[in-house]
């Protein structure tokens, strides 16, 4: 096994089912990640503070602290991608964990190969960042009390910063940038997870419900993320 390019992208891998994540680890330096590993909740949150991972590979059941207090804890130091390890059923504990900030789900059982190539596809995802110099100078955007600031990726109702996930903020940065426009899911799914990536296009739904959320947009009658029936989404004016 080849060892993995010095900064090569980091991968932690959290299940409690040692042998799985053994195998999930070797798949994943096998395709040139550095990896990771950690059996139990608060060894992942440490992990994940001490050592920085681009993406974390999250199950659900774990012993400490389960998946989604996890995830919940790394989002408030971190802003990893992190793909959560779902069972087939578990519908109501995805809602959940994507609610806390996780960008996506793989449901058990997977193939490896199948997981390799969505973290691959995950971190291909584009991202702007303050440096970018397609966007560098690009003005403050205001929609009544909200103001985006797609420079610094900093969000703010009235005076008051606003905290988004990275999947979050992605969204708005999409609907904003042509706010007369209605974006399909499909459409929302290639400008922020990229043209690649394969999922269930519902999880803009809870992405959408948990940006109104944090910007205080009542869902049913939202001032700042419309829905346009049998279309999609787009900006109001506030």
């Amino acid at each position: 096994m080849a060892d993995p390019e010095v900064g090569a992208p980091r991968v932690l891998v959290v299940d409690d089912e040692k042998a799985l994540a053994s195998v999930i680890a070797s798949y994943l330096e096998q395709a040139g990640f550095q990896v990771l590993q950690e059996h139990t909740g608060p060894a992942a949150v440490s992990a994940a503070e001490r050592d920085d991972p681009d993406v974390v590979v999250l199950d659900l059941g774990l012993p400490g602290l389960d998946g989604v207090e996890v995830c919940r804890r790394i989002r408030t130091f971190s802003d990893c991608y992190i793909l959560m390890l779902t069972a087939r059923g578990d519908e109501v504990d995805r809602l959940i964990g994507l609610s806390v900030g996780a960008d996506d789900y793989i449901t058990k059982p997977f193939s490896n190969r199948e997981l390799v190539a969505r973290v691959r596809t995950v971190l291909r995802r584009p991202r702007r960042t303050a440096g970018d110099t397609d966007v560098e100078g690009e003005p403050i955007r205001e929609f009544g009390d909200l103001r985006i600031d797609p420079n610094g990726h900093e969000v703010w109702i009235r005076q008051t910063p606003v905290q988004l996930t990275r999947t979050e903020f992605d969204i708005l940065d999409a609907i904003s940038r042509r706010p007369r426009f209605a974006l399909s899911r499909r459409q929302l799914m290639d400008e922020v997870w990229g043209e690649a990536w394969v999922g269930d296009e519902h999880v803009v739904d809870v992405h959408i419900a948990n940006l109104r959320r944090k910007l205080g947009d009542d869902p049913g009658a939202p001032h700042y993320v419309l829905t346009v029936r049998g279309v999609g989404y787009r900006m109001g004016r506030g």
